[in-house]
């Protein structure tokens, strides 16, 4: 089963980033995030993979903030990916934007397994710039499971 982070709790309501965005300072929103996932991996244990780790970044406000900088959040998201791995689950690549950070700092901080998802909303876009996942996984020592449907591991 997957688990993912979409909301963040704005009063008595809950809000994507792409709505906080727009209320609250670009650094905020994305610390919130990271700090929610903390508080979703412990909460939980009914999920084996956590999805969409970037999902705040995809709405990150570039015209305002400027381009996204991984590495001024770089604390959180491997803080967020060590409790993941501790957790003893697989964290999802997403095909759909290529960020080498994120296995980079998965391997890092002890990740074990992967998944793919293209999250493809229409099926033109299904499994998008998986041969450059594929090879982008390798190169941090991921190897395919037995079976197609199995976990990448290293």
């Amino acid at each position: 089963m997957n688990g993912s982070l979409h909301t963040l709790q704005i009063h008595d309501d809950r809000s994507e980033p792409n709505t906080l965005f727009r209320l609250w300072p670009a650094e905020q929103v994305m610390w919130a995030y990271l700090e929610e996932i903390l508080r979703v991996v412990a909460g939980s244990d009914t999920f084996a993979v956590f999805c969409h780790i970037d999902y705040a970044v995809r709405a990150w406000p570039s015209v305002t903030a400027g381009p996204f900088d991984p590495r001024r959040f770089e604390e959180g998201f491997r803080t967020a990916m060590r409790a993941i791995a501790d957790s003893g689950r697989a964290l999802e690549m997403n095909t759909r934007c290529l960020r080498p950070w994120i296995p980079q700092w998965w391997a890092e901080e002890g990740g074990r397994a992967v998944t793919f998802g293209s999250d493809a909303h229409v099926p033109e876009a299904l499994a998008d710039n998986f041969p450059e996942a594929i090879a982008m996984i390798e190169h941090f020592g991921f190897r395919p499971g037995r079976q197609p449907e199995d976990f990448w591991t290293r």
